[in-house]
Parts: C-alpha cells; structure tokens; sequence
C-alpha cells in the first residue's frame, strides 16, 4: 500500500522513506528531522533570494533592542565572490553525501556557479530595498543553515498540533494589525513580494526556498515509531551518573551507516525535486491540519517490512500510537542483544526503508517507565546506589522554613571529567590610560554651562529635527544658560509657598519628555543642576497599563518624587479624566505636572542667581535601570562621577571645542545623555538630534544630517547601521569622509560586529574609514565601562575572537577556527577608560578573579560610575561595593569596584571583549547560555523573513529546579499554519545544534503583540510575566519537554512486599499494627425496635400501615419549596397492592421476575419499588432518558433494562409518550422493549393476597450503576443484606419515627436509593426529599427546606454542594433575611464513592457559616459496589479528622504524614464512621496479604449488608470471586471479605468513640482502577486535575487519562479561544512542577465536554474513548515533544 505522498508536500515524502534511521543517544545531531537539506544553506551563489531575507529583517523596525538584531559575522571584511564560494563550500561540504557519479564540486541543486556576469540579479536591486548582498559572508547564518541542512530529508518527529477552525481562520492574515508601511525601510508592499517569488524561481537555486516552506510533518513517523526523545546534552555528556553504554563514535559509525543505506535514495531524491519544484509555491496550508486521529486511517501501513519478511502490524496500535515515554517496545522490535530495530513505514517508491539499529544507551534514563531498566543492572543498580547513599550527606541542611529533600531524588547532572574548564593563569586587573586633568577643563558642568552662555551665547548647542528632517529649532548656548536658570528659579521659588517651598535643594523630580524634544529636556536638566534638585529621566507614560511604567512609578514612589517636569505637547498629550485632570498612572506616586517652558515661567529678580559650585559628593541625577525581572531602579550618579565621566569620554574621544555631533539615540540615558547632553556641554560641542520618529520614516537621516553638517562624530546603535543599510539605494551624493568617529552605543552586543561590517562594506566606497568604527561597552551602574579610540590612519585594525559556543557556555574561552558551526565572532570595544581599573571576577560566589580563560563579569574601579541604587542599601553593597579578591583571597585593591553587569575578559593587548550580559545569562543544566545569541540563532533561521520586523523575546523560566529557554517570535502577518510550524520545528534544530541546548516552549504571537519598551524593543519581563500569566496569547505553541527535562527523578522500580513468610505476632506485621477496624457490632447493641422482628421490608411496611397508619413517611417538595405530594403508611401500603395487582394481571409477572422502574425522582418510584416488593419482582430503579438529550441518555436506559434482564418496564404516561417520540425511535427501536406498563391510572382492585417471601437470602432489589471509569455494573441485594443496611444507618444516625431527615440526591443507585426508598419504611422517620434538578431552577431550594422544617440530619451529593457554592456565592445576606436558619444542623452528609473532596466541603462549610451551619456537621460518606456504604458520619462519635500526607510518598504507595502548608502536602479528610456491623481491612492489592497501619493499600470489607455479587448476563464468576469473597494470603486467612477497588489507609487517632476505644479512621485516596502508573509510580488523577484547574482562572474543569504512557490533559476553557493556547505552557509547567511528569497531550475543549455523572463524579473513560474516536470538538491539542 504505497502511499503517494498527499499533493504539495513533493519532497517530503521522499524525505519520508529516505531516513527511517534514529538514534536515540543524546546528541542532538543525530535527531529526527523536519525539513530536507537547503540548496546549500539556501543561498544562490552568496546572494538572492533566500540571502536577502535577512536584509528585509529591515522591517525589524521598532525593536530598539539591540538583541534583536544582528547575527551575521563577517570575518576578513571584504572577500571577492570566488574566495566566498570556496570558503562556503568548504564550510558546509562536510554536510553533504557525497552521491557516487556526482561531481562533488557540483552543487547538489543543480546550482549555476554565479559569478557577476552570469548573474543579472545583481544589478537589479528588490525594490523593498533589500540590503546588498554582494560582500557578505554571514558565517553564523550560514552556521544556522548548514546545521539543519545536516538532518537534511529527516523528518521531525513531531504532529502537528490540531486547532479548530474558527482559531485558524482568525489567525490569517486578515485578522492582525497590518505592519505599518509608514516607512520606506519597511514598506513591504504586494509588489516587492512577487519580485522577490520572481527571483527565487528564476535563479536555478530557488529550491532552498521552496523546501522551506516545505508541508507539515507527516503523521505516519509518530504513529509508527516510538519516539525516543533526545536530551540536550552533547555526546560526551549523554549519560549522566549511568555509565553510558554508548560512546561518541557508534553513533558517528550509525550515521554513516545510514547515509550509505540512503544513497540509493537519495538520486530519486534529485529527480523528485525537478517535479515538485514548481508546483511546490501554491499549495494551501490549512488542509493539511487534520489533527492526529484522522490522519491515523491513512496512516496504517498494510505491513511492516523488516528484513525481506512482511509482518503484520500489531492490533494494539490501531488504537494508539506508540508509547512515547520509554522505550518500551510498543512498535519496534527488541532484539536479543538489545538494540533495537526501528521500523518505519515501507517507503512510497524505494522499495525497502532504510533501517538504523540504535543502542538503547544506560538506563535510557530519560523518560523511562518501571520497566526500563537493562536485565544486566540489577546488581549494578545496587552497588549505584550504595554510592549514592555515601555521597549524599546524612540530613539534608535546613535551607529554609521547609527542606524540599526530594530535589535529592531528582536527577543532578554530574560533572563529566571531560568538560572544558579554565587552565589559564589568574587575569590581572587592567588599568586605563592616566586621566590628565586638561587646563580649561571646567570645574563642573553648571560651570560649563555658564562660561559658554556668557562667552559665546551665539554658538549653536542643538538643533533638532522634525519628522520631516527640516531643523525644527536650533538651541543656542546663551537661550539654554537663560532659560536653565528661569527653570531653576522657577523650581526653587514658584512651586508651593514662600513658607512651604514644594521643591527644595535636594529633592528628587521627574523628567517626563518625549524623543523628539531633546531641548525642553535639555533645559529641564540643566535647570534641575542648577537648583541642586536631582533630576530623574523617565519615559512618557503613554497609557495607564503601559507596560514598565507601573515599575517606574514604584521609582518615583521610592524616590519621593511630587513634581514631573514635561513638554507643553506631552502635557496636553498625557490621558485625561472628563474633568481635564491627568489621572494618577497604575503603581505612580501623586505628582504635580509642571510645564517649564517660557511662557509658563516668571522671570527671575535682577539679583537672582544660581549659585556655581565646584563638583561635589551631592547627586547629580539619577538614570532608571529596568532589571531582568521588570523592576525598574534608580542609579544613583553624583556630581563628581558625571564630571569625572564627561571627562574620560572628552578624553578617549579626544573631543573639541564647537564639533558637531550627530545623536540618534535616546538622550534621556546611557550613551545618548552622557554623550549629546552632559559631554556636549563640556565642551561646547553641537549636537544635531535624530528623533526616533524621523528614523521610522527615513532610517538614512543620520547620515545625511552627517553629510549635511560635515559632523565628526556620530552615536548610534547597530539598529541604526542596520536601517541605513536597508535604505541607503536611493543616495547618491553621500559622504562620510568627515567622520573620525562613529560610537556604536551597542557595540558590545555580540551581534553588532555584522551590522558595523556590513555597514562598513557598502560606506567605505562613500568616504567611511574602517578605523572609525568605534564601539563602546556600557551599563547603567558603571556608565561607559570600555570605548574604541578613533585609530591612527594606517594603523593595525583591530582583531576578532572567535569563540567556541560550547566553551562560553562553560565559561572557558576557547578560540576556535570558523570551520565549527557553533562559534561566536567577537570584536572588541577598545580598552579601559582612562582613570579607570578593570578587573573580571567570577560570576557566582565570592567576587574572585577570573584566569585569563575564563569569561566572567566584568568590574571598574573608577570615580566615574554610579555609586548607588537609590534607596536600596542591600543592592547597593552588593553591586557597588565589591572588593574582588585573587586565588589567596587577598583584596586586590583597598578600593571599591562596581560591577558592570557585562560577561567578557581582557583580550590580549589589553582590549576589552565582552560575551553577554548578566541579564540575559540563562543557566540551563549547569551550563550558561545568552539570550542574545539565542535570538540570533532563531532569526537566522530560514525563512527569515518570517519573524515580523525580528521581534523576538528569548527568556527563562524555572520549571523542576532548573532554568528553562522560552522563545517568543511575532509572526509574519500573512504566515499560513504550515510555515509557522515549519520554522518553530527549524528554529528548534537550529538552536539545538548551535547552542547544544534545548528550547523548553516556543511560541508565535500576531505581530505587534509583544509588549514593547518605550522605544519599541520588546519589554523582556513584561512578556515574560504574560507568558506565565497566561495572558501572552499566541497563535502557536510547540512545547519540547521531553528533551529538556532531563533532570526527573529516576523511575521507580517496585519492591518485592512482605510475603506470607514474615513473621506474624499477635496482631503485628513486620513490627506495625495490622490495619484493621470495625463499627460497633450489631448483635451487642441494644433496641427496642420492633422492626428488627421483620426479615422483610414488605412486611415492616405492612405492619406500621397497620400500627400508624397517619404517620406520614414521605414528602415531596417542587421547586418553590412546596409540598407537590406527601405518602403516609397506609397510602403507601395501599398504592404498592394496587401497583402489584397490575404486575400480576396486566404484566403477568411470575415471582422472581425482574421489572425496570424508569420513573423521575419522587413518590411513584418508591410506590412501585414496594408494590415489586408485594407481587414478589425483583426492582431495578433506572434512571429516565432526559427529553433534551434522548439520542445518548436512552442507549443507557436501554442497555440496563437489557442487562438486567427486566420482563417489563414500569413507567409514568409522560415517559411512555416520550419512548415512542421521534428521537427516542431513532436512537432505539420501539419493538425491542419489553411490555410498558404505565402505573399513572391504577384500577381500584387489589390483589388477591400479597406475596410473602420464604428465604431472606433470595434478591430484593438489583442496584445498576456506571462506574467512574464507564462500567456498568449491577450488584445482588438480597432480603438480609438489605434490612440489615437499614438497621447500619438507624442505629448510625438514630433514626427514629419523630424524626425529619431531608434528601438532596438521585434515587437511582447506592445510598441514595436506599436512603429516598427504603430507610424512611424501616425506622420510621419522615424523609423530605428534594430532586436535584428542581435546584437547577431555585439553587436556594434544599437549603431552605432544611431549614423551613428544622432539620437535624440531610443527605446531598457532591454535584448539589457545588451548585449550591456556586450558586448561592453572594446570596448568604438575602438568605439570611429570608430567615434561612442551619443551626439545627447536626449532620450533612455527602453521599460519595470517592475520595472527599476537602476543598469543595470547607468552602461549603465556610460560606454557609453565617446562616449558623457548623462546620464539624458537613461530612462525607463512602460506599461502592461491593457494599453501598461502608462509612457515614453519625450523630454520636468524634468529629471527622483531617490528616495531610506527602504526594510524593504517595506515588511509591506509601504514607507519610507531614505538616499542613509543607512542600508537596495534600489534604485528605476521614470519610465518616465506619457503619455498625462493618469491619475494614487494608490489604495489599497484589499479595493480598495485609498491611499496616498507616500503609497504603485496598480496602477490604466484611459486613451483613454486603451485595452478595454482581449481577451479569455471562456471569463472569473469576470476578464475582474475587471481588466479593477474597480470603487473605496469611493472617486470618478465614474470614471472607469483599474488595472495594479503593486505595486507603486506616490510622488510630488520638479521639475515642462511643465505646470508649481509640477511633480508628478511614481515608480513602482513591479508585485503583482510576489510578494511573506513569515512570512506576501511582498517580490519582484528582491531584494533577486540582494543579491544573489552579493554574489559570480560565480553567473550569480538566481531567486526565493516559494513553500509551502519554499522559493526556483536557481542560474546559472559560474564555475566548485566543487563550487556548495560553494554558498549554501552564498545565505542562505545574504538572512538571508539582508531579514531575510530562504532559504528552494537553487537550483545550470548550465548557461542558467533560463527561459526568449523577454524582458529580468525572467520567474520565469515556472522555478517553470520546478523544481518541475524535469526537470532543476540541479547540486545540497540543502536542508536546
């Protein structure tokens, strides 16, 4: 059955048969793959299509961060087109098989050699002003390309998630914001687009481009194989603290193999591509999204074929794909020697798939179910853990409040011996050049100020732009002077009163101006200097949810600020309340708006002046910094350090009087303010400001105001040099000669080397010297930390590092050649600033000094630097009060130093390197990794441009004790599923391979989305808070925690349990009490109850018809509260002869026979329940079909009455109308059902006498019920057990006749038919019964009953708990006054067959307390089916106890009891008093023998009302023995006890009962066949479900089932479907988190699609079977890797 490959997926299919091998050893490389290789890396001959992608990042456009950006390294600057085609095919050849007849310097694509002639496309230029191409060498995209070229036709093994489709229809294109094509560098008009297609196809090479777009992954590799997941690690490191059975070269030795078996392949390969290649552009992207269960028909492969012999595939998997969390062999074949054999489907044209045997590698410790473990380990596994034992200290050291001791159990990475680690001498601390105190230098910048105002007051300060590029003003330096001083007075004298000044000396204010007013800001600041106020910048605050600005406010809050200077055009721009005033902003302090702009301001007196003081000790202003977590804090700078740094700049950029510079950066902070502001000043200089605003619209306005004012220097970010790039075509008459300095502000971002390179490349032709190039380094904290000096014509340049990644991510610099694909190119930012000493220090611990090769973050010693984070002490030591020491641990200087927060080292020569920053340092798994370089990986990735304007966010989450990588892109408005998931699959593979690690989620936002930074970068922390917020909502989610995680515990092997060999003494096992207890015992209690005299229920009916025959036994309330109908005794004895005269004459019914009672809740039922009982039927009480949903509730109906074998049904009129409506014949056909009787219209006649039954043991009543799990079972009651149930339940909750007891519940099954039909006739009391569908309509309804008739004891299940919680949340108070009283309450009991559910019954508790509920009344009960309640809290007896047990102990089987609130406690409430008459035992599932106390085990039960087994049509007898007369293994191995297929533990308290004995307390943990074994241990599905629903408050309900070991998670989405995807990352965080496990699947449906039954209880089976036959209708299912 060879398939064809579905239309439009050409290669893909060939790519499918062409690799089937894997291995599962951890290095990455040898990983499934998505998409073939590129036509060498995408690019045709060093330019073109799939090459100027990464120029149209020039829509990168707002991203002012600088990560954004570059990634593209170029090493010896310009190389001619041949040294570039040689160099690229040396470089990626390695990647390439070789194919025999094949020249190999012929490209594999059929790829015209392209040399300037033979290519046109050169001269003709993208009209979207894609960069030129031409010179670069953009070796880590290349890197990037190559490396996925390598798992060329390898699929990865990965289905694609399913959305439904309204989600995919919103998620085109027309549903986003489209780009702003405001500016020509991003106008990414329909024209450009197809000039761009039209080159991709006439190039010959265009192929790359169309493979990438390649379709999705087809779902046959994940059906047909287990995915064995791959861990991050390198394969030095593949397997830690295991001894790794697989050494690096096997797995080199199992990839050659595979590229020899693919050979053959790969020729039909060649040829399939010319087919495809055209057809390959137009193919539609949707359809190819069926989710994973339709595409599993198509998938089924007739056969497998291994070694020449088909075999057919095994039956399991039609069901299921195969396990994907071990290696367990679901559907490969284990052989003898281990190594298994993968099989693929056969292949579509090739014949036989290639095959690849994998070594399954040591304890294949990544995912490993129980049975994982090699058979040769045991005695290994032993002596490991005896090792383990000595290393680990005795008691874990008290860390905190609590010690989490199970991080022990999780896996540590070890050290591998072979890791790099730094051999180098200790670094010495550099120190710069001497500071040389120049003459004219002014002894403070106000003293600056006012000596070039009154000097030279005509010369130009600043001129800025408007959007236009025209000079909107120019500042002179006397109209700053003037106006800095009205500023000052103005501050100091006209803000408050003469007495009560609002701004003194001292005090702090805002700065509120926006970026294209650089001169407002100018004046603003020189004013605050000149009062000795302390000016603090800060951005405009554009909204009031603006993201950051929250955290600013909590800075101005901190710092005491009460007035905000602004700009008359932000003042007006600034949101306001309908009464004209600005609204206080989310987290601000209360401020008073001041506008200092001249017609605001008075003129200050003759004799005013500002008092000129010499720079002191006093702060100058205080610089916002935004740390890694979103808190903003304020640099404390002071006037000294801010004159000292003006001069070191003015020094190492040899700075001059009246040189013009152009600024495009922000002047509020960092390189923009010290440079264009304060340096400006200094030195006269004039300053030609860029606004960002101008940028947008022309990105190539710096240059040409350079041009323009033949301007010496220019400051500008990579971004910057990036943007001009892109636009610089339309220039003709540029020219940079003038330049001698061009201060790259990012340069010390590793990225920024290609944009200066590329940047150099096209302007040197223009008049640029390559010498002018100068980036710096610098922080907030330490101000310029390193700047390149403008060199000497014809000196040296200066040199690159090239750094192995691996090694940085160890922390060792490893110079590498640049034949590696994982490098970093770094250039340096020139040496020390002068006065300044510089040392590196290590990045943990005590600040000791780095050897020379080692990065470490890098510390100055200087005047010049910050000299406090303001207000914050403990920070402020920490960061600028650092004394680093050397090996001995000797200070290296008596002076403080101040961390810079950069990575880097001191290269030779003295230069500065810097690798990273701190805050974007990710440690994953011990090893370090920068954000920054990860964001370059991601962009290079074909097709780049596919991420909208390279807006990319990489961050880390700690999930289970370690960091995680998160990467969030904004797509491309117009990015069809299909290449949305092809470049996160890409993405992934690229990183993995560069970077040696794995990305934990990968997310796809719409464009725009992002949160963004004042300038338009991304706001990192913001996005990061959304992202664990919930609240990011991406359109695409692709999470991989299966190769991430690698630090889960081990899986758990089982241990043998105590056999029948251990010694028993007395009641002890192995030295604890056995576990066992009883209710009181029946026989000893004394009553005088008459009704004990009566073996039958009929007859007790018949003789109080007889002795009270008024008393009324039943009422019944509609759903106002109102009594619809009441029964006394002799009302009921006379309906029940009348209904068994009809039995015997219409039905002619023989003793014994079975009849079906299909009534709704109410009074009819009970009568015919005792007229069966009178014409000697057996009763069988089954639930009605619900009008609005016959088509699922009949089958269920029909299928009882069928089971249990009912001769006829009894019935209402109404229900009989509704059986033969239309819906219920199509759902069932009317003429299989046995004769309806309707029992509406009784003759009068009785019958002739009533049937008296002779044996006590023979059935009364059949009790039909589904099961949790989907099992319908019905269980035997006989005559004994049942009276002997009622006499449990009197004697429990001292029923008596002057007794009321209200009923909430279904009369249908267990304690609750007993409780509405059968309690009331034997003791006597009056029960008030309630349907619960009538509180549907009026949810106050069971609450007022109880309290209108003053009820001492009610009944309810859990499902009318919670509606009355939900329901009557906010009506206490009106309840309240309606006179609603729960003080009588003695007990409210709900009925259950599960664990208590702790949280719902203390919510109850709690919000009914002010009506008078007492709190120790809400109880629950317990049964099942082998006994319909074996617990139920009384009136007498202690009130129910509250244990809290380890979840973790709890998956081994074990119980632990531990504190409440400590780590991993959960709460589990005593179901009841075990009932008189019962015994309970805990006994071992497995042995049956039994356990101690406090152990975890199935609780068994010996008690008269036992059913007596279970009713089937085939009588599956192995079962009825098992389950309803077990014997223990040893013990007391004669006692008959039934099993409830309950896990629980039994536990003496400290209480005693009525008896004066200890009480002994039962806790149920749940249902043994709802349990789930994942990794060897026991999960309850109600703990994961309870982590889930707290992790998003759109999370209404979730279940969880497993499937082939995936664990499955299906949440209820209260919300729009844009959050779907918001909660897959959340569930697979908290389910790690709390229960470390992997979510396989996470299922998003809408409210209501999980089923659940009469009880409240969650139907998770056939949630499952609905899954897997497709039938939920989901939102979206992600599938994690």
């Amino acid at each position: 059955m060879n398939q064809r490959p579905p239309a439009g997926r050409g290669e893909g299919s060939v790519s499918a048969f062409c690799s089937r091998a894997r291995c599962c050893c951890c290095c990455f490389r040898q990983h499934e793959r998505f998409g073939e290789m590129k036509s060498t890396a995408g690019r045709q001959g060093g330019g073109g299509s799939a090459a100027a992608a990464p120029g149209d990042r020039g829509q990168l456009g707002s991203s002012s961060s600088c990560r954004s950006i570059e990634m593209q390294h170029d090493e010896e600057g310009d190389i001619t087109q041949k040294g570039y085609e040689k160099k690229r095919s040396k470089l990626i050849g390695a990647y390439f098989p070789q194919t025999p007849g094949m020249d190999p310097s012929m490209g594999q694509e059929r790829r015209t050699p392209v040399t300037p002639s033979s290519s046109s496309r050169y001269n003709r230029r993208r009209s979207s002003g894609s960069r030129d191409e031409r010179y670069r060498s953009d070796v880590h995209t290349e890197a990037v390309q190559a490396a996925l070229a390598k798992h060329k036709e390898r699929k990865m093994a990965v289905p694609m998630p399913s959305k439904r489709r309204s989600l995919v229809v919103q998620t085109s294109m027309d549903a986003y914001t489209p780009p702003d094509t405001s500016s020509g560098s991003e106008g990414e008009g329909q024209g450009d687009e197809d000039v761009g297609d039209g080159e991709e196809e006439d190039g010959g090479g265009g192929g790359g481009t169309s493979s990438s777009r390649e379709g999705s992954i087809s779902m046959e590799h994940w059906i047909s194989r287990a995915v064995h997941s791959s861990t991050t690690t390198t394969s030095s490191t593949a397997s830690s603290s295991s001894s790794s059975t697989r050494s690096g070269g096997s797995g080199a030795a199992a990839g050659r193999l595979a590229d020899v078996l693919a050979q053959h392949v790969h020729i039909s390969a060649q040829h399939h591509l010319r087919h495809h290649r055209h057809h390959h552009r137009h193919k539609t992207g949707l359809l190819s999204h069926l989710s994973l269960r339709k595409r599993r028909r198509k998938a089924e492969p007739a056969g497998l074929v291994q070694n020449g012999n088909s075999e057919p595939r095994r039956s399991e998997n039609h069901s299921a794909p195969p396990d994907v969390t071990g290696c367990t062999n679901n559907t490969a074949n284990t052989t003898a020697d281990g190594i298994q054999v993968e099989r693929g489907p056969p292949g579509g044209g090739g014949g036989s798939a290639a095959q690849r045997q994998t070594p399954k590698y040591g304890n294949a410790e990544l995912m490993e179910t129980g049975d994982g473990v090699p058979v040769s380990s045991r005695v290994s596994a032993k002596i490991q853990q005896l090792v383990n034992t000595l290393k680990r200290p005795k008691r874990p050291p008290l860390r905190e409040f609590f010690v989490d001791d199970f991080e022990e159990l999780l896996e540590v990475q070890q050290p591998d011996p072979n890791l790099p680690k730094a051999e180098g001498a200790q670094m010495a601390a550099m120190r710069g050049e001497q500071l040389g105190v120049v003459t004219n230098w002014p002894p403070s910048l106000e003293a600056a100020l006012q000596r070039w105002g009154t000097i030279s007051p005509k010369a130009p300060c600043l001129t800025t732009m408007d959007t236009n590029g025209k000079p909107l003003y120019v500042l002179t330096y006397g109209k700053l002077w003037s106006r800095s001083v009205k500023v000052a007075y103005n501050l100091l004298h006209k803000l408050g009163t003469k007495q009560e000044p609002l701004v003194r000396p001292g005090d702090r204010v805002a700065l509120v101006f926006p970026n294209n007013d650089p001169g407002a800001f100018m004046t603003a600041f020189y004013g605050c200097l000149l009062a000795e106020v302390v000016p603090v910048p800060i951005e405009v605050p554009l909204t009031r949810k603006d993201a950051g600005s929250q955290q600013i406010g909590f800075l101005l809050g901190s710092c005491g600020v009460t007035v905000a200077l602004t700009s008359d055009a932000c003042h007006k721009g600034l949101p306001k309340t309908p009464t004209g005033e600005i609204p206080q902003f989310k987290g601000w302090p209360k401020v008073l708006w001041f506008v200092p702009e001249s017609k605001h301001l008075s003129k200050p007196p003759r004799d005013w002046f500002p008092q000129i003081k010499d720079a002191n000790q006093d702060t100058a202003y205080i610089e916002y910094k935004t740390c890694k977590d979103g808190g903003v804090l304020g640099v404390t700078v002071t006037r000294t350090a801010m004159l000292t740094h003006c001069q070191a700049l003015t020094q190492s950029c040899s700075y001059t009087e009246a040189e013009t510079i152009v600024n495009v950066l922000d002047f509020k902070k960092d390189v923009g303010l010290w440079h264009a502001v304060l340096t400006s000043v200094m030195n006269m200089m004039h300053v030609v400001s860029i606004p960002y605003a101008l940028m947008k619209v022309n990105p190539l306005s710096w240059i040409q105001k350079v041009c323009q004012f033949k301007a010496k220097v220019a400051c500008v970010k990579s971004r910057d040099m990036h943007w001009a790039l892109v636009a610089h075509r339309d220039q003709r008459d540029v020219n940079l000669s003038s330049l001698r300095m061009l201060v790259v502000a990012d340069g010390s971002n590793p990225w920024s080397i290609s944009s200066c390179d590329a940047f150099l490349n096209v302007f040197q032709t223009k008049g640029l010297r390559p010498e002018v190039i100068c980036p710096c380094a610098s922080s907030p904290e330490a101000l310029t930390v390193a700047i390149r000096r403008p060199l000497e014509e014809g000196a040296t340049p200066p040199s690159r590092g090239v750094l192995s990644m691996p090694g940085l991510s160890h922390g060792v610099i490893r110079v590498d050649s640049e034949e590696k694909l994982s490098v970093l190119t770094l250039q340096d930012v020139g040496s020390v600033m002068p006065g300044a000493l510089m040392c590196v220090v290590k990045v943990e611990g005590v600040p000791q000094l780095c050897k020379t090769d080692e990065i470490g973050e890098m510390c100055v010693c200087t005047v010049a630097t910050g000299t406090s984070y303001y207000g914050l002490a403990g920070m402020t030591k920490n960061t600028f009060e650092v004394f680093p020491v050397s090996n001995n641990g000797t200070p290296i200087s008596e002076f403080p130093f101040t961390r810079t927060g950069l990575l880097g080292f001191i290269g030779p020569a003295g230069l500065i390197f810097v690798a990273g920053k701190m805050d974007g340092l990710m440690v994953v798994g011990g090893r370090r990794h920068n954000a920054d370089d990860i964001v370059a990986t991601a962009l290079a990735v074909e097709p780049m441009k596919f991420v909208y304007r390279g807006r990319i966010a990489v961050f880390s989450i700690t999930v289970l004790h370690d960091e995680r990588i998160v990467v969030v892109a904004e797509q491309r408005p117009d990015s069809t599923e299909e290449d949305s998931f092809q470049w996160m699959s890409r993405v992934l593979q690229a990183i993995d391979s560069i970077h040696q690690v794995g990305v934990y989620c990968l997310a796809l936002v719409p464009s725009n989305t992002l949160p963004k930074t004042p300038l338009g970068g991304i706001h990192l922390s913001e996005a990061k808070q959304l992202f664990l917020e919930g609240a990011l909502h991406p359109c695409n989610v692709l999470m991989c925690p299966h190769t991430c995680v690698t630090n889960l515990p081990k899986p758990r092997q089982k241990q043998p349990e105590i056999g029948p060999a251990s010694v028993m003494v007395g009641n002890l096992v192995s030295g604890k009490r056995i576990a066992q207890a009883s209710g009181r015992d029946l026989g000893q209690i004394e009553d005088n109850d008459q009704a004990r005299k009566f073996l039958f229920l009929s007859e007790v009916l018949q003789w109080r018809a007889q002795t009270t025959p008024d008393h009324v036994l039943y009422t019944l309330l509609n759903s106002r509260g109102a009594i619809a109908s009441s029964l006394t005794c002799v009302q009921l004895h006379k309906r029940a002869e009348k209904i068994a005269a009809v039995l015997s004459e219409r039905g002619h019914l023989q003793d014994g026979d079975h009849v079906a009672l299909v009534y709704p809740p109410g009074i009819d039922l009970i009568a015919a329940f005792y007229g069966c009982l009178y014409a000697g039927c057996v009763p069988i009480t089954v639930r009605p079909p619900h009008p609005q949903n016959i088509a699922t509730t009949l089958p269920t109906v029909k299928m009882i009455v069928e089971v249990s074998r009912s001769v006829c049904v009894m019935t209402t009129q109404l229900i009989c109308k509704l059986l033969r409506s239309k819906e219920a014949l199509a759902a069932v056909d009317l003429r299989t059902w046995p004769p309806v009787i309707d029992t509406d219209d009784l003759p009068k006649k009785k019958p002739p006498l009533l049937y008296k039954p002779s044996n006590p043991d023979t059935l009364a009543y059949l009790d039909f019920s589904v099961s949790t799990t989907g099992m319908l079972a019905g269980v035997k009651m006989s005559h004994t057990a049942t009276s002997a149930f009622c006499r449990s339940i009197k004697l429990q909750c001292e029923l008596y006749p002057s007794r009321e007891v209200a009923i909430c519940l279904d009369p249908y099954c267990g304690l609750g038919f007993v409780l509405w039909c059968l309690c009331s006739v034997y003791s006597g009391h009056q029960s008030i019964l309630i349907p619960p569908s009538e509180l549907e309509v009026n949810p106050a309804l069971w609450l007022s009953a109880v309290s209108q008739y003053k009820v001492r004891d009610t009944f309810c299940s859990y499902s009318v708990m919670e509606l009355c919680t939900k329901g009557l949340g906010l009506q206490t108070d009106s309840l309240k006054s309606r006179g609603v009283d729960l003080s009588r309450v003695r007990t409210c009991v709900v009925v259950a067959e599960e664990r208590p559910r702790i949280a719902l019954t203390q919510s109850f508790s709690k919000l009914f307390k002010d009506l008078g509920l007492h709190p120790r009344a809400v109880s629950t009960s317990f049964g099942c089916r082998v006994n319909l309640a074996i617990c139920l809290q009384g009136t007498s007896g202690p009130d129910p106890t509250t244990v809290f047990v380890d979840m973790r102990a709890l998956r081994h089987d074990r119980v632990r009891l531990v504190e409440r609130g400590s780590p991993h406690s959960l709460p589990l409430m005593e179901s009841g008093k075990i009932l008189p008459g019962v015994r309970i035992i805990i006994a071992n599932p497995e042995t049956k023998g039994p356990m101690g106390e406090s152990h975890l085990g199935e609780i068994w039960v010996h008690s008269g009302h036992n059913a007596s087994g279970y009713f089937t049509v085939y009588g599956d007898e192995v079962l009825q023995s098992d389950h309803f007369s077990s014997r223990l293994s040893f013990g007391d191995t004669q006692t008959v006890w039934a099993r409830t297929g309950y896990l629980g533990f039994l536990r003496r308290t400290e209480l005693t009962d009525a008896s004066g004995e200890r009480h002994d307390a039962l806790y149920v943990v749940g249902a043994l066949e709802e349990a789930m074994e994942l990794r060897g241990m026991r999960y309850h599905p109600i703990d994961i479900e309870t982590s889930v629903i707290r992790t998003h408050k759109s999370i209404t309900e979730c279940a969880v089932f497993t499937w082939t070991n995936l664990l499955v998670v299906v949440v209820e989405l209260d919300g729009s479907e844009h959050e779907a995807l918001d909660l897959v990352p959340l569930v697979t965080n908290v389910v790690l988190e709390e229960h470390y496990l992997i979510v396989g699947v996470v299922v998003v449906v809408d409210i209501g699609v999980i089923p659940i039954n009469s009880r409240g209880e969650k139907q998770r089976m056939h949630l499952r079977d609905g899954f897997l036959a497709d039938q939920l209708d989901p939102i979206y299912v992600a599938y994690n890797m």
